[in-house]
């Protein structure tokens, strides 16, 4: 029997106010700090450290037919240096007239890339936000 790797990226405990307070760039620590807050309000579940670098809300859970299993945030976000880089689990299929109407961003297979939270619609955002939220939050995965 082989033993499954642990996941790197779990829960730590850590503050993240903490490590929001601690991003370099002013501009990047402001917007980190406001959509902390405004992913709060949407999933209304408390922000939690994931790792070193990646601020989470809530919890799901995957299971692998290959056994590997995990817990993961439905919603994260970590404050990078090009830009604010919002972590979907759900991905972003369901919500392509959503992002139509948020503004400036690009996407990754579960990445939302924003460069300035100034310039998306934040009412649009936080309705992306519960609405993938609401259907990960709490569930098992079994992809």
């Amino acid at each position: 029997m082989t033993a499954t790797a642990e996941p790197k990226t779990v829960r730590t405990g850590a503050d993240p106010a903490a490590f929001l307070a601690g991003v370099g760039d002013e501009r990047r620590r402001a917007d980190a700090q406001q959509l902390c807050d405004l992913l709060a309000g949407a999933t209304g579940a408390p922000a939690e450290m994931w790792g070193g670098s990646m601020v989470g809300f809530g919890s799901y859970r995957y299971r692998y037919a290959s056994g590997r299993s995990g817990e993961w945030p439905p919603i994260a976000f970590a404050p990078r240096r090009q830009a604010l880089v919002l972590y979907v689990a759900e991905g972003f299929e369901p919500y392509a007239g959503l992002l139509a109407r948020l503004g400036p961003h690009t996407t990754g297979k579960g990445c939302l890339y924003l460069e300035r939270l100034a310039d998306v619609d934040r009412a649009v955002l936080a309705e992306l936000v519960a609405t993938s939220f609401e259907r990960m939050d709490g569930r098992t995965v079994t992809p």
